[in-house]
């Protein structure tokens, strides 16, 4: 039997909340004062909870208790975990008390305060826990400061990434330490391998007898939600037959991030928009020792360019399983990502992974990407020549019987509560991966080449963050710019001008076309979409309506046909086979008789020159 005597003794009860929303600069920081509040006569301290913990918590309290659990949040990485977890350990049984506390010793503790608070949990100052009578303390950070912690309550530390791969900076010194790792007499660690456990043996012996096989509930998670990967491809905009990308980088110098931060604004700018989706998962202690403003700024002309960012706090789990290929390195999602059998490249990989682990050997036989390299080339290589098998046997020696770590996880937390499993909740729920909410992912600049044989238009758009491709014999290249870009000095260089606002009429379409093309002189031709189509308006009067035979219409692709059959010199009627991706559609174009636009004339000017 695991022991569970309690922490501390009764809560001296305090007067409120924790006023997380009057925090000053320096709140939450351990000062040399910390802990020293001056209590009440009551012996209450400012900030203390009074319920569900306290001295005199049985007067307020609804439901009866029996059992504190504190949950010690951290950081947002393993506070997360915590959040994900718990709700399926501990539903529907009254007789546990979850609290939340938060211990300020992280370099990461910006971040925490606004997820528990949206969360909707009861949070008490981490010196009250010596002030409490918990039966249980758990935490997804090894590197909690346990002197608030009694002796005699068991830590049950949970793992917030893949086993013990990683050495880390060490917040109590100058060196490094092993992370996931508690050397603490009272810590009792969750594994998802008997390779771990091996690992704590040789390394801290006392530890690896208080070790226990549950397996990984992220692992699971993902496992089982693949059956929603369509969903949660169409929320990432890759339900059309794009290629979706996932770039994931951990933290720190040695980092995708760290190394190159210029590496995800490179990869949309050289990937086609008709063919790739690229999105990013960040570790959340970039997104909270940085600030989330700091990360967009660095990340800015790739989500200019297209890139979909994941939110710190959930998605990333989705994203993997939606991906068809991940770029990352030596940190825990790119593990997840190659488990699920994804196809990878290394961006980068850090000494500071530890040798003779399952994450050493990923590093060992996953392909380098060259980051200066044609990036889409090194990609398609690595879908095609992905070998899921040899990747297969690493990830296993992480992750063993996958399926049941919600339930072992369950039995290890009420063994050390010293209660029974309520019989009626049956076997832990296991939620589906959240679908993401990303930002980003629209662009509203964009190269467009096209090439014009025959009948048919072959048209390929890159993001006009990158660099403008060259034009050759029987290739154009325009700047194609939509009416909402933010940057004037593209709008005021894009030979077409876009709307994908659908109008009410031809009539009205035309009329915002003329308006375009007055406003913005240096652009040739402004097309919006109407009922069952576009209208193109041009500098010379004419009005050339286009329908095609693909769902709603694309604006820019209408404006690209056009484009491209103008400069080649060809009629603007008939039927014009369109190939983009390597998907046929046909556009029938018909041309309206030049006509002066509304209030006064549009500079005419030819249309077979160099673009604009």
């Amino acid at each position: 039997m695991l022991s569970a005597k309690g922490c501390g003794g009764g809560v001296l009860d305090g007067k409120g909340d924790t006023n997380m929303d009057r925090r000053t600069p320096d709140a939450g920081r351990r000062t040399p004062d910390a802990g020293r509040r001056t209590p009440d006569r009551a012996g209450r301290r400012p900030g203390d909870l009074r319920v569900p913990v306290g001295a005199d918590a049985g007067r307020w309290r609804t439901f009866g208790g029996g059992r504190v659990l504190v949950a010690a949040a951290r950081t947002v990485t393993s506070t997360v975990r915590l959040l994900d977890v718990l709700p399926a350990l501990l539903r529907s049984d009254p007789r546990v008390d979850v609290v939340f506390a938060f211990d300020p010793t992280s370099a990461f503790d910006d971040g925490v305060h606004d997820l528990l608070r949206t969360a909707g949990v009861r949070v008490m100052p981490w010196d009250q826990l010596s002030r409490t009578r918990c039966h249980l303390v758990v935490s997804a950070s090894e590197n909690i400061d346990l002197t608030a912690v009694a002796a005699d309550c068991p830590v049950l530390v949970l793992p917030h990434g893949v086993g013990f791969h990683k050495l880390v900076p060490d917040s109590r010194g100058e060196g490094r330490r092993l992370s996931g790792v508690m050397d603490d007499a009272r810590a009792w660690h969750a594994v998802s391998h008997p390779g771990q456990i091996a690992q704590l043996d040789a390394h801290h012996p006392r530890l690896a007898a208080r070790s226990r096989l549950v397996g990984d509930p992220y692992h699971d998670l993902m496992l089982a939600s693949r059956p929603l990967r369509a969903r949660y491809r169409e929320a990432l905009g890759a339900d059309d037959g794009r290629r979706l990308v996932v770039v994931t980088s951990t933290w720190g110098p040695q980092s995708v991030l760290g190394t190159d931060p210029g590496l995800p604004a490179r990869l949309v700018a050289g990937l086609p928009l008709d063919e790739y989706r690229v999105a990013a998962v960040v570790h959340p202690n970039v997104w909270f020792a940085h600030g989330r403003w700091q990360v967009r700024a660095v990340l800015a002309a790739a989500l200019d360019g297209g890139l979909r960012l994941i939110p710190p706090e959930r998605g990333w789990q989705a994203a993997l399983v939606a991906a068809d290929a991940v770029l990352g390195d030596h940190g825990s999602v790119t593990f997840y990502a190659a488990a699920l059998g994804r196809p990878l490249l290394l961006a980068a990989f850090g000494e500071e992974s530890v040798p003779d682990t399952p994450m050493a050997e990923l590093g060992r036989i996953v392909p380098r990407l060259e980051p200066y390299g044609p990036l889409g080339a090194q990609l398609e290589r690595a879908m095609a020549e992905h070998d899921a098998e040899r990747v297969r046997k690493v990830t296993d020696g992480a992750f063993a019987e996958p399926g049941h770590a919600l339930e072992r996880l369950r039995s290890t937390v009420y063994e050390l509560l010293e209660l029974a499993a309520p019989a009626a909740a049956g076997p832990p729920p296991l939620y589906a991966c959240p679908v993401p909410d990303a930002e980003g992912g629209e662009v509203t600049a964009a190269w467009v080449s096209t090439s014009v044989t025959g009948d048919g238009v072959s048209v390929r758009r890159l993001p006009a963050t990158g660099n403008q491709p060259e034009e050759g014999d029987g290739t154009f290249c325009h700047l194609s710019c939509d009416e909402e870009e933010r940057d004037l000095r593209l709008l005021g260089s894009a030979s077409a001008v876009v709307s994908g606002a659908l109008r009410e009429s031809a009539a009205a379409g035309v009329r915002w076309a003329w308006r375009t093309l007055a406003a913005w002189p240096g652009s040739r031709l402004a097309t919006a979409v109407v009922p069952g189509g576009c209208v193109t308006a041009l500098r010379d009067g004419r009005v050339v309506e286009s329908t095609a035979t693909g769902p709603l219409p694309d604006a820019a692709l209408h404006a690209a046909v056009v484009y491209a059959r103008l400069r080649a010199g060809h009629a603007l009627t008939g039927t014009v086979s369109l190939n983009v991706a390597g998907r046929a559609e046909d556009m029938t174009l018909a041309v309206r008789p030049a006509i002066p636009s509304p209030g006064r004339a549009v500079p005419q000017e030819p249309m077979t020159g160099p673009p604009a």
